[in-house]
């Protein structure tokens, strides 16, 4: 038993350490959006509301993952239900950022540079902007040949 005890107990302090550690990166990406977006405001950057939304996204997903790792080490069901009802905040916020995002990006007439700079998963419905050199022209010539009519002589 003494064997098991003790490798519970590592166990234990090894995932509080790196829940520590990507709760940290999840504070570190905050941080740096925020002040990125307050520089950005005095300095009249366009799209900062954008950049911030975006930060506050990835942020609230280190802690989305913190919290889920932290799940392992819990041993009781009210510890448990806490980590819950955070763990549905959390996800929450992030989806309704995540749509202000998305909702912002339709409004915002961006430029297709503009959207590669600040890409989310929730872009995927936006043409992404054309690959240069050949392999462009052949995905090109591929998409046309894709979206025209065939012919219809007979």
């Amino acid at each position: 038993m003494a064997a098991y005890e003790l490798i519970e107990k590592y166990f234990d302090l090894v995932i509080r350490y790196i829940v520590l550690a990507i709760e940290l990166v999840g504070t570190i990406v905050l941080v740096y959006a925020i002040v990125s977006a307050v520089v950005g405001l005095f300095k009249r950057q366009p799209h900062v509301r954008l950049k911030l939304a975006e930060g506050i996204a990835l942020a609230l997903e280190f802690k989305i993952g913190g919290e889920l790792l932290r799940t392992v080490v819990v041993r009781e069901w009210s510890e448990l239900l806490i980590l819950g009802a955070i763990i549905l905040l959390r996800a929450a916020l992030t989806f309704l950022i995540q749509w202000e995002i998305k909702i912002e990006r339709k409004n915002g007439n961006l430029s297709a540079a503009q959207l590669n700079d600040i890409k989310t998963p929730l872009t995927q419905d936006i043409e992404p902007p054309r690959e240069k050199g050949l392999f462009g022209k052949i995905a090109h010539r591929n998409k046309e040949e894709k979206d025209t009519p065939p012919d219809d002589k007979g």
